[in-house]
């Protein structure tokens, strides 16, 4: 008796996703609960697990397929190691390495080509031997195949040009589906709102000396280091119950006011950027949002953060500073209407009652949706913002 593994039930927001890449071929022994494959959506890579041990007898879809809840992904042969080896006569050694007894398991040039490469090859006339894969064990995909022919194409018109470190090969590749829906979310905000960035700039003194004096207790304490997340958190909620209409969103021709607050953290993946959301970040103490965040980037670079930790956010926070930048002018994560941009913290000289001292010193940038934000709302966010930072105080007082 075999067992299918069948695309998960994907979210009510999802109606389909990418199979990006198996990790397993036929005839590898597989253990219960181990990754099979992953599921790429518009926000997040969704791994399919055995629901059994045994041996993966076959694999339904390639690589680069389309699929939707329920479809069949592959075939399991349910049994242990040494079982399924007595019933194909060959050692349990085999069995887990996925060779079959007798028999030679180098992949012939054509078993690497997706059915939909190898239409292409056929019709083409391409030896598929001098297509660089892409794909798991240098599977080669459509994709591979057409742009081995567009490089084709453009060598032999273009003229000569000396081979660079890189042996002057241009390589073409798909969007990922988190790529593409990246790509079409900030096109969507730049088309359909009218994006407007201010700035201002923040002396962090107070908030270096109070981590610095507190840093070793708290973390102690909570078992999670006092960053600067935590206070740039607390002082745009702050901010934000001073001006609602930059907590708010668009709807067709209405205005809608949340009065909660959560937060989105924008956290940078190999995958491209995600904003995982903070709920209700006015009721988290600074040890709560320490390690929110904390759990939040390790999950998203893994993988493993769900689609309902993304979705629902009223206003986003991104730290640029982290990768060195002093000033940039951040997108709105469209539907919300505004988004705070941090930025590298620099010693800087600065005038202080006549004097001129050094500070710590970091430029922040509101960017927001000038159809229900005025100007001088978001100037008076990004001064409130200062005052709560240059003073931490007032976050603890709420003024």
């Amino acid at each position: 008796m075999t067992i299918e593994v069948r695309v998960p039930q994907l979210p009510e927001s999802v109606a389909d996703a990418t199979l990006v890449s198996w990790h397993k071929k036929p005839g590898d022994f597989v253990e219960r609960d181990e990754n099979l494959v992953d599921l790429e959506t518009d926000k997040v890579v969704l791994e399919v697990p055995a629901p059994v041990a045994g041996v993966l007898k076959a694999i339904n879809l390639a690589n680069g397929t389309t699929v939707t809840s329920g479809q069949v992904l592959a075939v399991i042969e349910p049994g242990t190691t040494a079982s399924i080896a007595r019933k194909a006569d060959v050692t349990p050694t085999q069995v887990g390495a996925g060779a079959p007894p007798n028999t030679d398991t180098k992949p012939s040039p054509a078993a690497k080509l997706s059915p939909a490469a190898k239409r292409v090859v056929e019709e083409q006339k391409i030896d598929p031997t001098v297509v660089i894969g892409s794909g798991r064990d240098g599977r080669v995909s459509k994709a591979d195949v057409v742009g081995y022919l567009s490089a084709s194409a453009t060598a032999a018109t273009a003229p000569a040009r000396p081979a660079d470190s890189h042996g002057g090969r241009t390589e073409r590749v798909p969007m990922t589906r988190l790529r593409a829906r990246i790509a079409e979310r900030m096109v969507q905000a730049q088309a359909t709102q009218a994006l407007l960035t201010s700035f201002n700039e923040v002396d962090l003194t107070a908030v270096n000396d109070l981590r610095t004096r507190y840093k070793d207790v708290f973390e102690k304490q909570y078992g999670v280091k006092l960053g600067f997340m935590s206070f740039f958190t607390k002082a745009c909620v702050e901010a934000l119950k001073k001006f609602r209409s930059i907590n708010a969103s668009v709807e067709d021709n209405d205005i809608v006011y949340h009065d909660f607050y959560d937060i989105g953290v924008a956290v940078s993946t190999e995958r491209g950027l995600i904003v995982p959301v903070l709920r209700d970040a006015n009721l988290q103490s600074f040890s709560e949002i320490e390690k929110s965040i904390a759990n939040y980037a390790v999950r998203a670079r893994s993988g493993a953060i769900s689609l309902e930790e993304l979705t629902g956010g009223t206003f986003t926070i991104t730290n640029g500073g982290v990768f060195g930048s002093l000033l940039s002018t951040p997108i709105v994560n469209s539907p919300q209407s505004a988004i705070l941009g941090m930025h590298k913290i620099q010693d800087r000289p600065v005038a202080i009652s006549g004097q001129v001292v050094v500070r710590p010193m970091m430029y922040i940038a509101l960017t927001y949706d000038h159809r229900i934000i005025d100007g001088r709302d978001a100037v008076q966010f990004l001064v409130t913002v200062k005052q709560c930072l240059e003073d931490p105080s007032r976050m603890v007082l709420g003024i």
